[in-house]
């Protein structure tokens, strides 16, 4: 992996785990495991690093979520939804469940870590890879890059994702700062291998 991306910053988590940002150019962002048990992201990205066949302008986080992941937990080792813990406006303190915002909000490391992340490399288009719902869900002027994504993996494009997101990392990046987000939520019944072609198509589109 990093023979052929650059490690570019990194954080340990509570856990000790690695958050890392990988890539040399600051056009795209992608991101892999806000939730420790959506799995693919991560798949996917690595698997594009470790074999990438067309050159690709993004920076790449393969795991945002690394203590999720090991536990096989939608929330960190806090307990804290990550896409429910920005500060953005509509954030709100909640009851402690899977979707837990934190006790404030932006308190989690790795909430701070792609919050510095994206001050500092200011990416012009992000796009956060979720599952299982198969839509192409956006927030800020990502209408656009959603069509084009949604034309390629033949999911639904949405504003609105069906339910309230208090917190979320789209409502923060996407409406508040103006920069286009897409949330991809993939099928986790379809197996990750099918969706390594896809995947690629969408980085070139980005």
């Amino acid at each position: 992996m990093v023979e052929k991306f650059n490690v570019l910053k990194q954080v340990k988590t509570k856990l000790g785990n690695d958050i890392v940002l990988l890539g040399n150019n600051p056009s795209a962002l992608i991101i892999g495991i806000f939730h420790g048990d959506e799995p693919q992201g991560k798949f996917l990205i690595e698997n594009y690093i470790n074999n990438p066949v067309q050159p690709c302008s993004a920076l790449f986080i393969p795991c945002l979520n690394p203590d999720g992941l090991a536990a096989g937990t939608r929330t960190n080792a806090n307990g804290v939804d990550l896409n429910r813990n920005f500060p953005a406006a509509n954030w709100e303190l909640t009851e402690k469940n899977e979707f837990f915002g934190g006790e404030t909000p932006g308190s989690e490391i790795e909430t701070q870590f792609l919050m510095d992340v994206i001050k500092e490399y200011k990416p012009k288009t992000i796009l956060a890879l979720h599952a299982p719902l198969k839509a192409v869900n956006y927030d800020g002027p990502a209408q656009e890059a959603a069509r084009k994504i949604s034309e390629i993996i033949n999911y639904p494009a949405a504003e609105d994702i069906g339910y309230p997101t208090p917190g979320s990392f789209g409502t923060w990046a996407g409406v508040e700062r103006g920069i286009p987000v897409i949330t991809l939520e993939l099928d986790d019944k379809c197996p990750a291998e099918d969706l390594i072609e896809p995947f690629r198509k969408i980085l070139l589109s980005l």
